[in-house]
């Protein structure tokens, strides 16, 4: 059996976490709300770790996927820290959508104590990490990568090797700036058609049959904005960060990037309107108001004037 460690049960890392708890994998948990980890472990089995130095110690992989790697980085230090409890040849699997500065950064510091660091975003929500079908984008050496492609392989369908350290990360960001800016990009041209009487169905229905679509135009819309249902999956605060990762990563790289530059001053301002919690399909809604027209299906509508 692989002794692992996933610290990080949210949303995503609780399914990802529970097929490495089916696994071979000595599996131990910890996570920052503890009810959550105690949760965990009785329904699916492994250990819980009282600390992230319990989580690490005699680990091979170490699991993160938590919001930032703001959030990886303040838990090395410390005697309760990682760095307390890996041991030399273990490596950290990074699965927080995070920035390659940062993830570089800890890498060295892991470094300095004999372990790894791979970054392996992941992409494919909470119904990918379900179904064990998520893409992973990893940075980092390949020897690295392959050492920890097992525990990858149980949550993932498809691995790439993205680049050096940081790579994974730096690929994530940018994919998740091109949806943010499909869904905004949708949401203004739907709410110009809406306002020339042409309804977001059938413009939809053309969108798709044409060069126009996208997964946000094909599935986002019609589930979400048409029906109004907006589920909470994926926090708009959370792509805002990413969009912000990708803009600064251009700026870096000195790309010239108006479009991903005023991507990232939109979705700062759909966060600031809309709070920490909403989801990110629900920046639609700063688009409607800005333009006085609601994105909602003829039957949703009627149904809503009727009540």
């Amino acid at each position: 059996m692989l002794p692992t460690a996933f610290l990080g049960l949210g949303a995503i890392g609780t399914p990802m976490a529970r097929h490495l708890a089916a696994g071979p994998f000595d599996l131990v948990v910890w996570n920052r709300t503890a009810a959550r980890a105690d949760g965990f472990v009785s329904a699916h089995g492994g250990r819980v770790a009282l600390t992230p130095a319990d989580a690490a110690r005699g680990r091979a992989v170490v699991v993160t996927c938590l919001p930032t790697s703001a959030d990886v980085a303040s838990l090395l230090d410390g005697p309760d820290g990682l760095l307390a409890g890996f041991e030399p040849g273990a490596t950290l699997l990074d699965c927080t959508s995070g920035d390659p500065a940062t993830s570089r950064q800890i890498a060295a510091r892991l470094a300095e104590r004999g372990v790894r660091f791979v970054d392996a975003p992941v992409s494919g929500g909470v119904s990918g990490a379900e179904a064990a079908a998520l893409t992973v984008m990893c940075g980092g050496e390949a020897d690295d990568l392959a050492r920890v492609r097992p525990v990858l392989e149980a949550f993932g369908r498809r691995i790439v090797h993205a680049g050096p350290l940081g790579a994974g990360h730096a690929l994530k960001a940018v994919n998740n700036a091109l949806l943010a800016l499909h869904i905004w990009g949708a949401a203004e041209g739907l709410a110009a058609l809406a306002r020339s009487g042409v309804a977001p169905e059938l413009a939809l229905e053309v969108i798709n049959a044409s060069s126009g679509r996208a997964n946000a135009t094909e599935n986002l819309f019609p589930q979400r904005v048409l029906t109004g249902a907006f589920p909470r999956t994926f926090r708009a605060a959370l792509l805002d960060k990413d969009v912000g990762i990708a803009a600064d990563l251009a700026r870096a790289a000195r790309v010239p990037s108006p479009l991903l530059q005023l991507t990232a001053e939109l979705w700062r301002m759909a966060h600031q309107e809309l709070g920490e919690e909403a989801d990110h399909v629900e920046a639609v809604r700063v688009v409607e108001r800005l333009a006085g027209v609601t994105l909602r299906s003829a039957s949703v509508s009627s149904t809503t004037d009727a009540s």
